[in-house]
């Protein structure tokens, strides 16, 4: 008498399956901050998919239920877990939702990649997640409960697993615990399962008899789990204690390192070049507010490395490292400098346009608000060697946000003529004036240590040169920093300029020398006020220059005069003294020309050149390609599927004898019945092939039977049955297949048709039977 598996074996493999698969999500959870959401995410995704899987087997859902329900659990489900910021109340599906968990099947994945750990929530990225929990979840549970070989399942355990390598980060969640622990876990639970397949006949599949354990059994396996559970012990030990002499000493290298993110910086200029616009046409504008900076620090925009003669600017190659910002609460920093103290920073917009976000140093986090926090959190991109955000849909007027900041660090000249130079790849610099190379020569003379260097070109720009932003009042001073403007500044009589030049010019005169340094553009007020809201004006726009130094970072350099350092203005010529004028006689009237007629073109019409075919339906024909291509993806097994059994069938029906044709008409029989989840025996005569036909159609038991003993007859007949035989009785094939399938609906007729039931068995069938030959071939070798 067949009973049902006992519920505690299924929740023994369950959490020996749970706990291996939560290992293998661990591997995650950097890159999503340890967030409540993405362990909701994960955990829900593995329960959901274990569930599905149990009641599979125990409801004997068949494929396209299971399917359908995977299906409906991933959006159900995944709207609170994977989208809860698309969400109605974090719970409840929207069409906002929906959208992003269909999309999120092919673009969370990039994404995940993309944004800078943490990922955050936003835009789906919890997807790859709860779907990958959900997914290799229900293939492990499907794959422990349903197949014969337990070993089948670490499939997807060691995809979960490999998964949380390449998509995590390089710092791992104690890599070695882990590993040992995944390890233990699958040895303990393969050894459970083939302690069991050994006591109960059949193996696993057949649990279903009733098997009463014995007291020696269970002795043994108590003795076997505690051995086990020793010897891994040890082995963990050891692994542990030895993996910091094997482990290698370079970082390791995670997927996400090899992948540029989606920012060109190229399209975003250079915000020095508004730099003469914010002191004379927006000086008295008032910008922003800012409350909390702390006094003689400084607002910054963006961090310039890169010169082509025209405009300095951030590095377009460098755009792989302004990575999305998933949460922006949360923005990881590789910051390694002792003393930097963390300050908040409350900023409110004002009159300030741009992509390029103000903040005052290394950005540790983000709380958005002003009523476009969640626009601004989708838009925004950080680069942490720069020290720079910016947004790609740019900040406007209301727009407020709270930045935790670090200010660069403030050595003593003491403490910088210690340290070396900072050793790192600077990006090439194009068009440089030949005058910076020689003036930077001049300029340090017979100095030889680093910080002598760079102190000798500060103090003779900002000692010998003069101030003028060419305002009202001001010495004419030319705009720009392209390299006509540069020599005109360093060969002048006077040096005369602002923070554009001066700053321009020392940096391009360091590099030079081989000094790492960059032109950094940003703000600070004439007066502080921490515990106030300081207003900051297109006067307070200032740029100086940063040196990198070991151990320290990026420190600032100020190499422009002092605002009160005015040229002095050039002597002017005496005035002409005016003489008195004299009426002069009219000239002599002259005869007008004769022109020629019509000199002047008459104006032509503009022809307007039609548009082409590919202009006129080109977007259409993209999309309607591309909308064509997923839908094919999407069927492409469906079509697969009815293409093995069309060529099973046109195989069967034209190949061989007439007796093996007939044959085949049997087994094409056989194969739909197994297709309609009435499965024969393999081996099984005709007869009894047709028995369990009958019983599963009782509509077709006699023309079952008749089609098994026309078959036999054909093939134990001393005579082949003729080409119009086989003709029949294939009519009669197909006949009796269409009438198994009228009791079905449409949706049931299609479950059938494209069913991969009948390929997989036979699949099956030729795999053992192959192994037998094998084995049997094995045993009739002579020994050598």
């Amino acid at each position: 008498m067949k009973q049902t598996i006992p519920l505690w074996r299924y929740g023994v493999d369950a959490a020996c399956l749970a706990l291996a698969l939560v290992l293998g999500a661990l591997g995650l959870l950097e890159a999503y901050g340890a967030s409540l959401n993405f362990i909701l995410a994960a955990v829900g995704g593995l329960v959901a998919g274990l569930a599905l899987a149990w009641a599979n087997v125990h409801f004997k859902l068949g494929t396209w239920r299971t399917l359908g329900l995977f299906a409906l659990l991933y959006l159900l489900l995944g709207t609170p877990l994977a989208t809860p910021r698309e969400a109605a109340f974090g719970l409840l599906p929207t069409g906002q939702s929906l959208r992003t968990l269909l999309t999120g099947l092919v673009f969370s994945w990039k994404d995940m990649l993309t944004v800078a750990p943490p990922v955050g929530s936003y835009g789906g990225v919890l997807i790859v997640a709860f779907l990958s929990a959900l997914l290799t979840a229900l293939l492990a549970g499907l794959a422990a409960w349903h197949l014969r070989s337990p070993y089948w399942t670490l499939l997807p355990l060691l995809a979960m697993f490999v998964l949380g390598i390449v998509f995590g980060t390089r710092d791992v969640p104690m890599p070695v615990a882990r590993g040992v622990a995944f390890i233990a876990v699958l040895v303990g639970w393969l050894a459970w399962r083939r302690f069991i397949d050994t006591r109960v006949s059949g193996g696993f599949s057949s649990l279903n008899h009733e098997q009463l354990d014995s007291q020696g059994s269970k002795q043994l396996l108590l003795r076997r789990v505690i051995a086990g559970t020793l010897v891994l012990a040890g082995a963990g030990v050891a692994t542990a204690a030895a993996t910091p002499l094997l482990a290698p000493e370079t970082p390791r290298q995670v997927l996400r390192d090899a992948l540029e993110p989606p920012v060109d910086l190229y399209d975003y200029p250079s915000p020095l070049t508004r730099f003469r616009k914010y002191v004379k046409t927006m000086a008295d504008d008032t910008l922003m507010t800012v409350k909390g900076l702390p006094k003689d620090e400084r607002i910054r925009l963006a961090a310039l490395d890169s010169y082509n003669g025209m405009v300095i600017n951030v590095d377009p190659s460098a755009g792989g490292s302004f990575a999305p910002v998933g949460d922006a609460s949360d923005i990881r920093s590789a910051d390694t400098v002792e003393g930097r103290e963390a300050v908040e920073l409350e900023f409110s917009i004002k009159d300030y346009q741009g992509v390029w976000v103000p903040s005052g140093g290394k950005l540790l986090g983000m709380e958005l608000t002003g009523g476009r926090e969640d626009e601004l959190a989708r838009s925004l991109f950080y680069s942490d060697s720069s020290e720079s955000a910016l947004s790609s849909i740019g900040l406007a007027e209301g727009d407020a946000y709270t930045a935790k900041v670090l200010f660069p660090a403030k050595p003593s000249d003491e403490q910088l003529n210690e340290l070396d130079l900072a050793q790192f790849r600077m990006p090439e610099l194009a068009n440089v004036p030949a005058i910076a190379g020689a003036k930077a020569a001049e300029f340090t003379g017979s100095g030889r240590g680093d910080l002598e260097r760079v102190r000798s070109i500060e103090a003779m720009l900002s000692g010998t040169g003069f101030f003028s932003n060419g305002t009202e009042g001001q010495v004419p001073s030319l705009s720009g920093h392209g390299a006509g403007r540069i020599t005109r500044l360093l060969d002048a009589e006077q040096m005369i300029g602002d923070d554009e030049q001066y700053a321009v010019a020392m940096a391009l005169m360091a590099r030079e020398q081989g000094i790492p340094a960059r032109v950094v553009m940003g703000f600070y007020p004439e007066e502080y006020a921490p515990e106030k809201a300081v207003e900051i004006k297109g006067s307070d726009v200032h740029a100086w220059v940063e040196i990198a130094f070991e151990d320290v970072g990026w420190v600032a350099f100020n190499p422009t005069p002092n605002e009160d350092e005015q040229p002095t203005p050039p002597e002017q010529e005496p005035k002409a003294v005016p003489q008195p004028q004299v009426l002069q006689p009219p000239p002599p009237a002259q005869e007008e020309a004769d022109l020629p007629p019509q000199t002047a073109p008459e104006p032509q019409e503009v022809e307007e050149e039609p548009e082409t075919f590919w202009e006129r339906w080109g977007q259409v024909i993209i999309v309607v390609g591309i909308s064509l291509g997923s839908l094919l993806l999407l069927l492409s097994p469906l079509l697969l599927i009815a293409l093995l059994k069309l060529r099973r069938r046109e195989k069967r029906a034209k190949s061989g004898s007439t007796g093996d044709r007939m044959s085949g008409g049997w087994q094409e029989l056989l194969s739909h019945a197994t297709d309609h989840r009435i499965a024969t025996a393999n081996g099984a005569t005709r007869r009894e092939s047709a028995s369990v036909l009958a019983a599963g159609f009782p509509a077709l038991s006699d023309p079952v039977r008749s089609l098994a003993q026309r078959a036999d007859a054909a093939n134990f007949s001393h005579e082949q049955p003729t080409e119009e035989q086989v003709r029949k009785y294939w009519e009669d094939v197909i006949a009796h297949t269409r009438k198994m399938q009228e009791p079905l609906g449409f949706f049931g007729r299609m479950r059938v048709k494209y069913s991969p039931r009948s390929l997989i068995h036979e699949l099956a069938a030729k795999t053992a039977k192959t192994a037998r030959i094998l084995q049997q071939k094995n045993r009739r070798k002579p020994w050598r």
